[in-house]
């Protein structure tokens, strides 16, 4: 095999791993968790009770959340026409939407978001939002903030 030869498929096999251990970035653990969170959910419920733990009925949306094996991220929420004005850091007019890249930590059971573009703009893009998540028997994922001051908790299953 010629040096130049040699060089090309050396830096093809290198960069062919490098790609393979990015994409498999995680912490802790054997990345299983990863392998589950990874596709495409379509939103059950939410569920965001009042801080004394009171459950309160909230409009509910409809809504995609997407993780790809490569390390991106892409959640949509639309909340029904009754709920077009509800504004908040994540929502404008009834809707959320944000993209960015994702890390998880499997010893602490967390998904971190990193937000590289968003509806609401200056409030998320640029901010890491650290989720908890658990997956149920029945296959759902479950995904809660880990702020003290949000008490929701949001409902996802595969398509």
């Amino acid at each position: 095999m010629s040096p130049c030869r040699f060089i090309v498929v050396m830096g093809a096999m290198a960069f062919t791993l490098f790609g393979h251990a990015q994409s498999a970035k995680t912490t802790g653990g054997s990345g299983a968790a990863k392998e589950k969170l990874i596709g495409a959910w379509h939103l059950v419920h939410i569920d965001a009770p009042s801080p004394d733990g009171k459950s309160q009925p909230i409009p509910q949306p409809r809504g995609m959340l997407i993780y790809t094996r490569d390390g991106h991220m892409s959640v949509q929420l639309m909340y029904p026409e009754s709920a077009n004005t509800l504004s908040n850091e994540y929502v404008l007019n009834g809707y959320e939407a944000s993209f960015g890249s994702y890390e998880v930590d499997e010893t602490e059971h967390t998904v971190t978001h990193d937000v590289q573009g968003s509806i609401t703009r200056d409030l998320l893009v640029g901010k890491d939002l650290p989720r908890k998540f658990e997956f149920t028997a029945d296959g759902h994922l479950i995904i809660r903030s880990t702020r003290p001051d949000e008490h929701w908790s949001v409902t996802w299953e595969h398509y």
